[in-house]
This record gives structure tokens, C-alpha cells and sequence, in this order.
């Protein structure tokens, strides 16, 4: 279990305690401790530092205003706009760049002027231009914090992880932290990117648009095997309206998983409400 809390002000300790209790609920478990991310840190820093010293990053004091304001038309898809390199060659140094601009800066991936190829393991093969798509990105951020994409390359390393199963939304990430495993000579990991669930207007449910919760659904009442089983079936799983998910596993198989969204309707919706 990691607990990724370097997300600034939105990372807070009662939303990883509220994610865990979630999941025992369910019945789900995991090996060893858990890793809270902050705890790593040095390794993170260090990890920028030394692509910072193999010149395979550099410093940017450009700030997100700055980068969408040097676009040239607006942005479609990702809502991260392309950076156009401004700073790239500009400064020799991190601490060179804040002490001649007198602004913070942060560090930027040198990204290759190549195509990066994710085998997706439900997916199939996809290719990203990172270079087009998103121009050289933050390993570390003007604060100091690092970016997402170096922590968890690091901590994936740090941790011994093999394969990576996450949401569709972030199977361009991939691309990215493909680059930084090979910037920093860490081992590859194997990905499956699975379809996100989807309401009947085809928008993802999300906690930030207050949709529904676990938390929502376990203060109501629901018997947590009926959760488990919606989601069996949904990965084609044959079961029963009640199911652990120790009993679920036994027939999992990744073939079995559909591509494509996952719809959740209102009929749905009620029945795990009503679900005691």
C-alpha cells in the first residue's frame, strides 16, 4: 500500500485513512506496511539531482501562466499544455537559474526527439510523441515538491514493483515514466490500463465532482460483496449478487476484462444502494 500525499494542499491525512478503511472494507489487503511517500523523499530529490548532474534535465522558471500563455492555440485533450522549452539551455544549473531570474525554479525532463511505445498488456501496443504531446515535463516543481511522474518511477523501483494497473486516463503517463526509468537506468514494469466507469453521459465518476462513494455506500448500509460483485462481473467474472474478493480472484483473468468504459446507471446505482 503507498499513500501518495505530495499532492500539496489536496493530499490529506484523513483521505488516505478514509481510502484504506475503504478498502479493508471490502476485504481487501495487501503485503508489508504501508509507505507513505513523503517518507521517501530523499530518494526522490536525489533521483532529480542526478538527472539534473547528467545533464538529461534543467532547470525552467517558467510558471504554468507562463507555458499557457506562450501557446499559440488552445490546447485539446490533456488539459497540460505543451511546453515549447523556453528555458531549455538556458541556464547551466538550478541554482544558476533562481539566482539570475530571482524566481524559483523547478526541473524539467530533456525529452528525446523519438516515439515512446507502451506494450499495454489489455490495451495493446500505443505510441506517444511525449516530445510533441507534451515537450520536456516537471520532475520537480518550482516549490521544491517533486512531480508526479519522477515519484512514482522512483517509488515503483524503491518499492520492487512489476506491473502497474490503473486507470485508462493515465496510459499516457506511461509514455513519460518509460522515459524517466530509462533516464535513470531504473527496471521497466509490466502495464494495464483498465476501462475508468463512466455515468450514462458517458462523464467518468470522479471525488471531485461528488459522485458516488464507498463512503457514501458503507455509511448506507451496502453489503460490501455486493460491490465486489459488480466489479467481478464487470471483469467477466461468473457470480453470484454476493462475492468475496478472496472467492472473485480464484477466476480472475485479464483476458476476460472488457475495453472500453465502464457505464453505471441508475438502476445500478440503486441496487447497490439497496444492496443489505
Amino acid at each position: 500500500m503507498r499513500l501518495e500525499d505530495l499532492d500539496g494542499p489536496r493530499a490529506k491525512p484523513q483521505m488516505a485513512e478514509a481510502a484504506v478503511r475503504d478498502l479493508r472494507w471490502l476485504g481487501l489487503d495487501w503485503d508489508g506496511p504501508d509507505y507513505v511517500q513523503s517518507s521517501g523523499l530523499n530518494e526522490i530529490n536525489g533521483a532529480a539531482r542526478q538527472l539534473e548532474a547528467a545533464r538529461l534535465a534543467y532547470a525552467c522558471v517558467c510558471s504554468r501562466g507562463d507555458v499557457r500563455s506562450a501557446q499559440s492555440a488552445p490546447q485539446l485533450g490533456d488539459s497540460e499544455p505543451r511546453y515549447p522549452g523556453t528555458c531549455r539551455g538556458r541556464y547551466p544549473s538550478l541554482a544558476a537559474a533562481q539566482q539570475q531570474t530571482g524566481k524559483a525554479a523547478g526541473l524539467r525532463l530533456l525529452v528525446p526527439d523519438a516515439a515512446v511505445t507502451v506494450a499495454d498488456e489489455l490495451l495493446g501496443e500505443r505510441s506517444f510523441d511525449v516530445g510533441a504531446e507534451v515537450g520536456d515535463f516537471l520532475i520537480s516543481k518550482r516549490d521544491g515538491a517533486p512531480a508526479y511522474q519522477l515519484a512514482a518511477v522512483v517509488d515503483d523501483a524503491r518499492q520492487g514493483v512489476t506491473e502497474v494497473v490503473r486507470g485508462e486516463d493515465l496510459l499516457s503517463s506511461a509514455a513519460r515514466q518509460i522515459l524517466l526509468q530509462q533516464a535513470l537506468n531504473l527496471p521497466s514494469v509490466r502495464y494495464v490500463h483498465v476501462p475508468l466507469v463512466r455515468d450514462e453521459a458517458g462523464r467518468r465518476l470522479a471525488k471531485r465532482e461528488d459522485d458516488l462513494s464507498l463512503q457514501e455506500l458503507r455509511e448506507g448500509g451496502t453489503d460490501p460483496r455486493a460491490i465486489v460483485a459488480w466489479a467481478a462481473r464487470s471483469c467477466g467474472i461468473s457470480c453470484g449478487p454476493r462475492v468475496t474478493a478472496r472467492v472473485a480472484l480464484i477466476d480472475f483473468a485479464l483476458a476476460k476484462v472488457p475495453i472500453g468504459p465502464l457505464m453505471v446507471d441508475a438502476e445500478t446505482v440503486s441496487e447497490l444502494r439497496q444492496a443489505r
